[in-house]
């Protein structure tokens, strides 16, 4: 079973609270480069020093920001590894799956579902809402962007996982010894990290419904399925599919993409839709596909 891959005796609660205090100074090592750059712009060239969220993720043209702020993932993953290698003594494949080795098909099916339903949905949009975009595509710019997002993005959204669907949920599960609170937690911290997320000003806190729907539905994915293929290929397809195709100036990715939301920002069916009925129908696709069963003890039972 996945979730009890981590119940280990020597794996007390205090250590992850430690593996998640070095995983953190393992992201601020990966922000050097951002800072340096940051620095040498305001200090050398004389701009003017960046003071809120907005004005840093204007600071830099489109894709050097978009690099700048994807590398430090790159260490984050790196502390991942060594943190469940070297301080809980598992094998990284143990915080990915139950299976005896990863699922690629399982990742590539999640990726291709919802790389097909971001795309269908914004197309939707934009051919009954034609005056809330306008066309952002640059050959080059967006090949540039593509190159960045197809190497660092799904770097960036499996350390999201190996966190929240891995390290955490295993951590909470040798806490509480039970599977609802795993779920309930990670799903919560996962919705509160996106709390300084420019989306939050511009729409409102109710938009944590929808991150906090997200997490809930990827941690359901991860219990029932056990193992975090499907929330691996789901978030990698979420962010990079949404990074190449719509961007605006309150999104969390200011990018090079095809499209460009030039609407005012507002809490309606776009937040609440996926998580009431969209995730819904794809736990129903995924029961199906991968003949789950018993959910009342994968999902809340005690360990």
């Amino acid at each position: 079973m996945f979730i009890e891959q981590g119940l280990k005796s020597e794996n007390t609660f205090w250590k992850y609270i430690g593996g998640s205090i070095l995983i953190f100074f393992a992201s601020l090592i990966g922000q050097i480069p951002f800072l340096v750059i940051l620095i040498y712009e305001t200090v050398l060239n004389g701009k003017l020093y960046p003071t809120s969220n907005e004005s840093i993720m204007r600071f830099f043209e489109p894709n050097l920001n978009l690099f700048l702020m994807l590398i430090s993932f790159v260490f984050i993953m790196i502390g991942i590894i060594l943190v469940i290698r070297h301080l809980h003594h598992q094998t990284v494949l143990s915080v990915t799956t139950s299976r005896a080795k990863v699922d690629w098909n399982r990742i590539v099916f999640s990726f291709l579902i919802w790389a097909a339903f971001t795309i269908v949905s914004t197309l939707f949009f934009y051919y009954f809402s034609p005056n809330d975009f306008v066309i952002n595509f640059k050959p080059i710019p967006f090949a540039i962007l593509a190159l960045i997002g197809i190497v660092l993005i799904p770097i960036q959204t499996s350390s999201e996982e190996f966190i929240f669907r891995g390290y955490l949920m295993q951590g909470f599960a040798n806490l509480a010894k039970n599977k609802w609170f795993p779920l309930l937690m990670t799903s919560l911290i996962f919705g509160g990290m996106h709390w300084f997320n420019p989306e939050v000003v511009k729409i409102g806190p109710v938009i944590l419904v929808y991150y906090i729907g997200t997490g809930l539905f990827l941690g359901i994915i991860t219990l029932m399925d056990e193992g975090m293929e499907l929330a691996l290929g789901f978030h990698a397809a979420n962010n990079l599919v949404g990074a190449l195709l719509v961007t605006s100036d309150w999104s969390a990715f200011q990018t090079h993409s095809i499209f460009k939301d030039i609407s005012d920002p507002s809490a309606g069916l776009d937040v609440i839709f996926p998580v009431v009925i969209i995730f819904p129908i794809l736990l129903f696709i995924f029961s199906k596909k991968y003949n789950w069963s018993n959910w009342k003890e994968k999902l809340t039972g005690k360990i």
